[in-house]
């Protein structure tokens, strides 16, 4: 009897990999990507009049995002054997993270020294548009420690959910989820529940990804359309350096860390392919947090550590933004001739290692912190960032996408760290599902 189930799913699972490839889900949306590129070539103003079919997309799945993090996350805690657990497996998640960032930086520190793509620039600070800088320096308020911690509590659960705020969801997430495990059974009814939304929830996310070839379509034109290959120029060198540093990083660092944790980075990317497509076409990583989160669990993470770890990493472990904030904060000086001392370079990566976690949740949240970086150095312009606001979308696709593969590779880390999954498990369902 084993045997025959044994066979019928090797049977339908093979059906499943000789499903044409327009027919899955990422190749409709790498169908739709070319035909969006080939629109925003031939009709730029046409291209641009997509734009609101991305935006929708991503706040169609935005909109959705608060109650999937709370479901997973306070059913997981509710479901775990102990509160000791929650506090271990968030700690090494701390740890992993700050390694993580810190080594981004320290990477894109050195390649914008090595590779000095601002030199020859010789832009003039005076004559740069300060006023387009203007409106993000507005957002990019420098923050201590404690305004950060302090910003994480909302001032009500409603508001936790209405502001979109990744980390005060997370914390009355956890709450709530603290909550029903020290109740036990006399919640019973509430936890099936709670389970029944979980189902719905993903259900809804489920529809509403098969309009994801239509939002990628609609970014994808507008940003040919509206940037296109003229709008590069000079500054070809900034975006291919972030390019290149950022596919190091994924196969390099990312890639030995995961052969430490017992599994191939390359079988990694192949399996959460569709979200590498989206995020490259939507330039945000937001709407593919579900996906990502159900993927991980179908790998053999818990519900609980998927809920807690990846979320939180999208504030706690931006890799790809890191690359991108160093990067470009060592091209502003170069564009704008102002010398970095070694101490300035330190000072750099002591403010970047707080910054970058500080504008999650808003728009443009990368360049946004590295206008708050600035800001706190004197010796570099903030107006220089004038330079690259033009083309700093063709670098949020990249840095995006970092964003995704990063925490996909935290969480299973951290699973593997916590001895939630064996190596063995994670290769054999890893095989099984690309």
């Amino acid at each position: 009897m084993e045997a025959t189930a044994t066979v019928d799913a090797a049977t339908a699972a093979a059906k499943v990999r000789r499903k044409p490839f327009y027919r899955s889900l990422w190749g409709q949306v790498l169908l739709a990507v070319a035909v969006g590129i080939a629109l925003g070539l031939v009709s730029p103003s046409t291209g641009e009049a997509m734009q609101p079919l991305g935006v929708a997309f991503i706040r169609l799945i935005t909109m959705i995002i608060p109650l999937v993090i709370f479901c997973t996350i306070a059913a997981g805690i509710a479901g775990m054997d102990s509160m000791k657990k929650v506090g271990r497996v968030g700690g090494k998640a701390l740890i992993y993270f700050e390694i993580a960032t810190s080594l981004a930086l320290l990477i894109g520190l050195a390649a914008g020294a090595l590779t000095q793509p601002g030199a020859g620039f010789n832009a003039d600070p005076a004559a740069l548009d300060a006023n387009a800088v203007a409106s993000y320096a507005g957002q990019a308020k420098a923050q201590t420690i404690s305004d950060f911690l302090v910003q994480i509590i909302p001032t009500s659960v409603i508001e936790a959910f209405a502001r979109g705020s990744i980390l005060s969801v997370v914390f009355v997430s956890v709450l709530f989820g603290f909550a029903l495990s020290s109740l036990g059974s006399r919640v019973r009814p509430l936890l099936d529940m709670l389970d029944g939304l979980t189902q719905a929830v993903f259900a809804v996310v489920n529809i509403l990804m098969r309009l994801a070839p239509i939002g990628a379509f609609g970014a994808m034109a507008f940003t040919v359309g509206r940037f296109g290959p003229s709008s590069l120029g000079s500054l070809a060198q900034l975006i291919a350096t972030l390019w290149i540093i950022s596919a190091l990083f994924v196969v390099l660092v990312l890639g030995a860390i995961s052969l430490a944790a017992g599994f191939s980075i390359i079988r990694f990317l192949k399996y959460i392919r569709e979200e590498i497509i989206l995020v490259l076409s939507l330039s945000s990583s937001d709407p593919v947090l579900p996906s990502l989160m159900r993927k991980l669990e179908k790998l053999g993470c818990s519900k609980g550590l998927v809920g807690l770890v990846t979320p939180t990493g999208y504030v706690f472990n931006p890799d790809g933004s890191c690359l991108y904030m160093a990067l470009a904060a060592v091209f502003v000086a170069q564009a704008t001739n102002t010398a970095l001392t070694m101490a300035d370079y330190v000072t750099l990566f002591a403010v970047a290692a707080l910054t970058h976690k500080g504008a999650s949740g808003v728009q443009g949240a990368s360049f946004i912190a590295l206008v708050g970086t600035l800001m706190v150095i004197p010796s570099i312009p903030v107006a220089g960032m004038a330079i690259i606001l033009g083309v700093d979308r063709f670098m949020s696709m990249v840095r995006a996408t970092v964003n995704v593969i990063s925490n996909g590779v935290a969480t299973l880390v951290v699973a593997r760290w916590d001895k939630e999954l064996d190596g063995e498990t994670l290769r054999a369902n890893l095989k099984a599902l690309t």
